[in-house]
């Protein structure tokens, strides 16, 4: 529990909130998804919301939800809300109370506290409401009382706790990344050459949602030909062509669980020699970066494994001028064609919370992603201009290596055009 990492400290108060539905144009919101710290703390899903969590010095707490009072009027148009009635007892909290009563008894709820924990730089409108509680509480010193001193981000305090996944939410990830394997796989079915990208996105989406998934993880990425060659390009109206290679970066959330898997492969379904010898240098590049998520390795062991293995292939294609590969990486001329990491940690978020600077430990999760994209250039054979490869899966940290929840969909070149050949 989050509380643990405050029990030798002074009284406590941990303070955190869900964010705000924002209007697209008048009166249609965009789709609200709780901020990810507070749903990690609380489970709640609902918009406007506030967690303020009072530690004590033994570590024993006290939590309090503030929500959105039940409405019939509003909840005939935009549903049914929880209401602080029923609230704490669903939620597993402490107690519950109106969003009405937060200003109110905010300050009190901060008093004599020594530290604060709260998010920073998130919501402006949320820090200004904890501004003038401060203030209401900095106003009583002439009492004997005070307000925290020491502030703290949250991010800080729920980070290690949100990269570690227990055994509920790495089967929640596992499902999400069996949700968006099946996407990948009617995907790559569903590739031929006079389909327009944006085609090849809406087979992903139905089934991301045909499988029960609340959402995609972020936009997803259908890049076809030279659109393969740039890193995030959302789907759009380009028509594919016979012989482009088709790079598909896509993923789910479930729960609020993210998957992300990127495949790369011809949309004929047949890789031409050029293609398959960058694919083959990018899959054992993979492999390299697989090989190297150990318990206790750097963040960083991944990438450095994988930017060899492409380095290596960069001039055994003659792609970079003769040199030897210690030159290759320490001058970075292997950047022209891999210009991103290797990886980043996956949960709640798709680019999620943490700390990169620690070793590797069980239970985290995070993304092997080497990629490799050769645009036109004068001094590169024409048959390898705009071959856009990544191929992307998400592995666990395990005590025996990594484990890898993303493999539903194939990666070899075989089972790829196997794959896309069946009926």
């Amino acid at each position: 529990m989050a509380v643990a990492q405050l029990s030798h400290h002074e009284p406590a108060v941990v303070v955190a909130w869900a964010g705000q539905e924002i209007l697209r144009n008048r009166d249609n919101p965009y789709p609200f998804r709780s901020d990810s710290n507070f749903f990690y703390l609380t489970g709640f899903p609902e918009p406007d919301a506030w967690l303020v969590m009072s530690v004590e010095a033994d570590g024993s707490h006290t939590d309090r939800l503030f929500c959105r009072d039940r409405d019939p009027a509003k909840e005939i148009w935009d549903g049914i809300r929880v209401g602080p009635e029923q609230a704490a007892e669903q939620f597993y909290m402490n107690q519950a109370c109106s969003l009405s009563q937060l200003a109110d008894l905010l300050p009190g709820l901060l008093k004599n506290r020594r530290l604060m924990v709260a998010p920073l730089g998130r919501s402006s409108a949320a820090e200004q409401t904890l501004a003038s509680a401060l203030n209401q509480t900095r106003g009583q010193a002439r009492g004997g009382t005070f307000a925290p001193g020491q502030w703290v981000d949250l991010d800080q305090l729920v980070g290690p706790l949100r990269q570690i996944k227990d055994a509920h939410e790495l089967a929640t990830m596992q499902e999400a990344a069996n949700i968006a394997a099946l996407g990948h796989v009617k995907a790559m079915r569903a590739s031929a050459a006079g389909k327009a990208e944006y085609e090849i996105e809406a087979v992903l989406l139905e089934q991301f949602k045909r499988s029960g998934a609340q959402s995609v993880a972020y936009g997803s990425i259908v890049a076809s030909g030279p659109h393969s060659c740039i890193l995030h390009h959302r789907a759009g109206d380009r028509v594919m062509q016979n012989g482009d290679m088709l790079l598909i970066d896509a993923g789910c959330e479930l729960h609020n669980y993210a998957s992300d898997i990127t495949r790369s492969f011809p949309v004929n379904g047949r890789f031409s020699p050029e293609q398959k010898a960058v694919y083959e240098v990018v899959l054992a590049a993979q492999e390299a970066a697989i090989q190297a998520t150990v318990v206790g390795a750097a963040f960083t062991a991944p990438h450095q494994a994988a930017v060899r293995v492409l380095a290596q292939g960069m001039l055994d294609l003659d792609l970079l001028p003769k040199q030897s590969v210690e030159a290759a990486i320490e001058s970075g001329a292997y950047q022209r064609f891999y210009m991103h990491r290797t990886g980043h940690w996956l949960g709640m978020d798709v680019h999620d919370i943490g700390d990169y600077q620690q070793p590797l430990t069980p239970g985290q999760v995070l993304t092997i992603e080497p990629g490799f994209y050769i645009r036109p250039d004068d001094h590169i054979p024409a048959a390898f201009w705009n071959i856009g490869i990544r191929i992307e899966d998400d592995a666990v940290v395990t005590q025996g290596g990594c484990h890898l929840l993303t493999r539903g969909v194939p990666v070899a070149v075989a089972a790829i055009e196997d794959l896309m050949r069946a009926d």
